[in-house]
């Protein structure tokens, strides 16, 4: 470390559905000095609708850095961001409506509209991800039907990240990772695709540059630094999506299998090979750092499991040894498998059928689907190394019930980072490698961000998988309709 960095102090910015969350972290070893947090609101009803105004986000912001007591001290930060949001933008960068949110299922209605005028094979091969609801391109498809002089006012088009980095900065600029999973940058190709750009009617002059890992998105200006306690000229990274910024704080070799739980669940690993899934339930998605990460995704977990705690009287860990019972929860539609428009299930009650049962089987349905995507992404192109430990995220990973289940479920050894807010942990990385010039894989490795334990292995439950999966199949044509 330069001498001149010794005691700064850098910052991640982790802006969620439900929060935005700020680590101030020392440059010199990674040790987190101070945190805040600031709630979101999020207004949701039973037809999918998912929606924040971004300018939550941004009292959010301020709030959390008032929180930490040292934002004034702060020489870089990066912000990452909720993946797909949709944000559109005045010629003054404030925004016109609330923002649509990544679990807004609403935009299900144009989403065979969209893959057809390509072909899914041409969107798997050209973008590396073939649509669903929610995905920034479908969601701005849906809108443009409904709300069509609000999209044609817009001089610009964001995602949470970058409107708050535009709002940090007064520069419109996302990064590649980001971008990845707006449907319409091509993750294989490094640009936007014009075929699909001419699909949506948008012109490639309303979205924002996008940076190399690394660069610089430019300085905190002055009337941000009034309102926000920043120091002007902070230095502020390009910022990323949410997921790419945990892989960035975890550092992890490629292939080695990476499951968040949080309000949504994801499975990912970082690929120095890119994926091509025509079927859909790989999203082919770039990381921040150069290379690839195939992600599968479920919009339904440890919320709904949550949810069916409560409605059984049942504390969250709760749970029965075993089950013979399944639970698809689809409190929310969902994303993998893609029902949209599904409900949640339950198959397989009798009278002796206990409420820790159906709620392990809460469990299980929601971490199956995680699980799976893996062997899809390694039939698809990425790296999945097969040996190694499973590494356990977000704040399902804290529970003794889903860390049962899912090392269960997989087989694996599971490796528990001792890290707790890892999408800020990597988006301070990215702040300090664009403060000092290293690389963020050097950055994190020097702040031995994956230190953590690791729990031995279980026989994997094939029963339980065989179970969940049939079950899924056969009432798919249904939960397709319901």
């Amino acid at each position: 470390m330069d001498r001149e960095q010794h005691g700064k102090l850098v910052a991640g910015v982790d802006t969620s559905t439900q929060s935005t969350k700020v680590l101030v972290v020392d440059l010199e070893d990674g040790r987190v000095v101070a945190s805040g947090r600031a709630p979101h609101t999020v207004e949701t009803d039973d037809d999918g609708r998912s929606e924040t105004h971004p300018d939550v986000w941004w009292r959010a912001l301020r709030d959390a850095l008032a929180a930490t007591g040292v934002a004034d001290r702060i020489a870089a930060l990066s912000v990452a961001g909720q993946q797909h949001g949709l944000v559109l933008q005045d010629a003054r960068g404030h925004a016109l409506r609330p923002a649509v949110l990544w679990n807004d299922t609403r935009s299900a209605s144009v989403v065979d509209r969209l893959r057809t005028a390509l072909g899914g094979e041409v969107w798997a091969e050209r973008i590396g991800s073939v649509p669903v609801a929610s995905f920034t391109v479908t969601s701005l498809a849906w809108l443009r039907d409904r709300e069509p002089d609000t999209v044609a006012a817009a001089h610009s088009i964001r995602l949470p990240h970058d409107h708050l980095t535009e709002r940090l900065t007064g520069r419109g600029v996302t990064d590649r990772g980001d971008a990845s999973g707006t449907g319409w940058w091509s993750a294989t190709e490094e640009r936007y695709l014009a075929e699909v750009l001419d699909l949506v009617e948008l012109e490639e002059g309303r979205l924002p540059e996008v940076l190399a890992p690394g660069a610089v998105a430019g300085e905190v200006h002055s009337e941000a630094a009034r309102d926000l306690g920043l120091a002007p000229g902070a230095v502020v990274a390009a910022g990323t999506g949410d997921n790419m910024a945990a892989a960035l704080g975890l550092a992890r070799p490629p292939g080695a299998p990476v499951v968040s739980l949080g309000t949504s669940g994801t499975g990912y690993v970082t690929s120095r090979t890119p994926t091509r899934d025509a079927s859909g339930v790989v999203a082919g998605f770039a990381d921040a750092d150069g290379a690839f990460l195939p992600l599968v995704c479920t919009l339904n977990c440890t919320l709904a499991v949550d949810r069916m705690a409560g409605w059984l009287g049942l504390d969250r860990d709760a749970v029965s040894e075993a089950t013979r019972c399944v639970v698809l929860p689809y409190l929310d539609g969902e994303r993998t498998p893609d029902l949209p428009r599904a409900s949640g299930t339950i198959v397989g009650l009798r009278h002796s059928t206990t409420p820790g049962e159906i709620l392990r089987a809460a469990y299980e349905g929601a971490a199956a689907s995680l699980l799976g995507g893996f062997d899809t992404i390694a039939a698809t192109g990425g790296e999945v190394d097969r040996d190694a430990p499973l590494t356990l995220i977000g704040g399902g990973a804290a529970g003794r019930a889903w860390r049962d289940v899912v090392a269960r479920l997989s087989g694996r050894a599971i490796h528990l980072p001792d890290a707790q807010e890892l999408v800020a942990i990597g988006a301070a990385v990215q702040a300090a490698a664009a403060l000092t010039g290293e690389t963020a894989t050097e950055i994190a490795r020097s702040w031995d961000t994956s230190r953590g334990r690791v729990l031995d292995p279980v026989p994997r439950d094939d029963a339980a998988l065989d179970r969940i999966r049939s079950t899924s199949a056969a009432l798919r044509p249904a939960l397709q309709t319901h």
